[in-house]
C-alpha cells in the first residue's frame, strides 16, 4: 500500500469525504474540488508557486460549484487565480479540463495539454469521445440491447462540448521554466492516448489518471485496429518507475510516497489481468465472454451497469494486448 504524504488527508479520502486543502511540499498545495453529480466526489488539482505567478495542474468540470470551490480554495493557501501563469493538463477527460477556460479568461494563462488528446485532433484521428465508446462497446461483442442501453448511460453522463481550444498542444517532452521553477511535460498514455504527466524537477511527479496510490489503472478506449492501450500503460509506468521521483500526485484519492514502487506493484497487477484474460480466452472468445468471468470488486451481476461499462471497455483492452502479445 502506498505511503500517504499526508495521514490526515488519505484518511479523509478514505472516509469517502472530500478532504480540505493541504500543502504537499514547500510551494505545492493539493486542492480537492467537489464533483457535481458524480460518483468520483471530488478531483485533486495542483498549484504550484513560481517566481512568474502559479501554475495549475488540471481543471475540475465546467460546473459553478466546482469553480466556487477551487477559488475560495486557492484564496485559502494565499494564492490568486488571476495570477496563474500556466494550467497544465493531464488529459482531456471532462474533470480535468472542466474550468480551464474560465482561468484562462480570469489571468490569461496558457492551456497546455498533450496533442493527441487535443479535442480539435481527437475528433480527426479518433472522433468524439462518445463515438468511441460506442465503437468499442460494438467491438465488445456484447448482445445489442446491452450496448444500447450501455451507450445510453455514456450519453447521459458524458455532457462535454469538447471545445476547449489549447494555446501550447505538445507533441513530445517538454521543459517549461516557470520563474525559478522546472516543470518537464512526459507523454504518458494508457488511460488515454494523449495522457501527460509533470514532473517538477524538486521531487514530485504529478500523474493525472495513471498511477492513483490505491487500485487499478482505467485503460483508454479501443477504437482503432492499432490501439493497444496496456502496451502504452506499461511503458508510461517504467517511465515513471524510473523518474527517481520521492512524492507522486494523482488526480484523485491523496499524494504518496514510494513511487518506483507503486509504479512497480501497478504494473504487476495489470500484467495478471493480461494473464488472467489470456488463460480464459480461446479462440473467438469476445470481451463480453470474458468481462463476466473476471474478478471485479463485485459479482458481476452485482455490478451497476456504468461500472460494467467500465469493467468490459477495460476488459477489450486487456484483450487487444493478450492477442497482440500472444501474436508477437
Amino acid at each position: 500500500m502506498s505511503r500517504p504524504v499526508s495521514d490526515a488527508h488519505a484518511a479523509t479520502w478514505r472516509a469517502r469525504q472530500v478532504p480540505v486543502p493541504a500543502q504537499v511540499v514547500d510551494g505545492v498545495w493539493a486542492i480537492p474540488v467537489p464533483l457535481h453529480g458524480s460518483a468520483l466526489r471530488s478531483i485533486t488539482v495542483f498549484l504550484i508557486a513560481t517566481g512568474d505567478g502559479p501554475v495549475l495542474v488540471d481543471a475540475g468540470y465546467d460546473h459553478p460549484s466546482c469553480w466556487a470551490s477551487f477559488q475560495q480554495s486557492v484564496a485559502a493557501v494565499g494564492q490568486r487565480v488571476d495570477a496563474i501563469t500556466a494550467v497544465l493538463l493531464t488529459h482531456n477527460h471532462p474533470d480535468h479540463v472542466g474550468f480551464a477556460d474560465r482561468v484562462r479568461a480570469a489571468s490569461g494563462a496558457r492551456v497546455i495539454m498533450g496533442g493527441a488528446d487535443d479535442f480539435a485532433t481527437m475528433h480527426r484521428q479518433r472522433s468524439t469521445f462518445l463515438q468511441q465508446v460506442r465503437t468499442a462497446l460494438d467491438l465488445t461483442g456484447a448482445p445489442p440491447d446491452v450496448v444500447a442501453a450501455m451507450y445510453a448511460d455514456a450519453v447521459a453522463v458524458a455532457a462535454h462540448p469538447e471545445s476547449l481550444r489549447l494555446d501550447v498542444p505538445l507533441t513530445g517532452e517538454t521543459e517549461f521554466r516557470f520563474g525559478d521553477v522546472t516543470l518537464r511535460a512526459l507523454p504518458a498514455p494508457g488511460h488515454t492516448y494523449g495522457h501527460t504527466v509533470y514532473v517538477d524537477t524538486r521531487g514530485l511527479v504529478f500523474t493525472g489518471d495513471t498511477m492513483m496510490a490505491e487500485g487499478p489503472t482505467q485503460l483508454a478506449i479501443v477504437s482503432r485496429p492499432d490501439d493497444d492501450p496496456a502496451a502504452d500503460l506499461f511503458r508510461t509506468l517504467a517511465r515513471i518507475r524510473d523518474l527517481g521521483a520521492a512524492i507522486a500526485c494523482p488526480a484523485h484519492q491523496f499524494p504518496y510516497r514510494d513511487v518506483a514502487a507503486r509504479a512497480e506493484a501497478l504494473t504487476a497487477f495489470h500484467r495478471d489481468e493480461v494473464e488472467t484474460v489470456r488463460g480464459l480466452a480461446h479462440d473467438g472468445s469476445t470481451a463480453w465472454d470474458l468481462a463476466r468471468r473476471m474478478t471485479w470488486k463485485k459479482p458481476w451481476d452485482a455490478l451497476g451497469r456504468g461500472t460494467r461499462r467500465f469493467a468490459l471497455v477495460h476488459t477489450l483492452a486487456l484483450l487487444r494486448h493478450a492477442t497482440a502479445t500472444r501474436r508477437d
